[in-house]
């Protein structure tokens, strides 16, 4: 099974055409607004391990009267690795971590206070879906960033509704901790 990477991103990315790496981190940026935009230095790392595995090839340079630049087109073996990868069923995760109930344990574990933790978080939460919320119904927002805002959002909201239970069950946990 293969994980999401940058280089399904910029594979998937190369399928409109031969690109020059610049091109291909400001079109990532465009396409994935609430990801973590790319660094130039893992676009261009990446193109090279694309190549070395026969998955893109150097197209050619050009300049445009400005620096040298190499333009990359996917491979046939690309152009397949990149449909398998599409094709394949995002597993649900057979283990869940979550930094928020582990920080909740140590909390207790340590004699800290974790419902004032837990109310922080909550607090952080909230800004957080603020924020994405302005940003999704700005005027002008797009699709692709609509769609990533409701996603970020759908999960934050899990987020505060399990710590609204773990909240309930404080009380119980803190027992079943100090028990242990």
């Amino acid at each position: 099974m293969m994980a999401m990477s940058t280089r399904h991103i910029l594979l998937g990315l190369l399928a409109s055409g031969p690109s020059h790496g610049y091109d291909l981190k400001r079109r990532h940026d465009e396409r994935f607004p609430q990801a973590r935009p790319l660094a130039y230095g893992q676009v261009y790392t990446t193109l090279q391990r694309l190549v070395r595995d026969g998955l893109a090839e150097v197209e050619g340079t050009d300049s445009d009267g400005g620096p040298e630049r190499t333009k990359y087109r996917w491979t046939e073996e690309g152009e397949r690795e990149l449909a398998e990868w599409a094709r394949e069923i995002a597993p649900p995760a057979p283990f869940v971590t979550n930094e928020i109930f582990a920080k909740v344990v140590v909390s207790i574990l340590s004699g800290g206070d974790a419902d004032a933790y837990l109310r922080a978080q909550r607090a952080a939460h909230m800004e957080r879906m603020r924020e994405l919320t302005a940003v999704k119904t700005a005027r002008g927002a797009d699709l692709a960033t609509v769609l990533s805002a409701d996603y970020a959002l759908n999960h934050l909201d899990a987020d505060l509704r399990w710590m609204t239970t773990t909240g309930v069950r404080l009380t119980t946990l803190i027992a079943e901790v100090d028990a242990a």
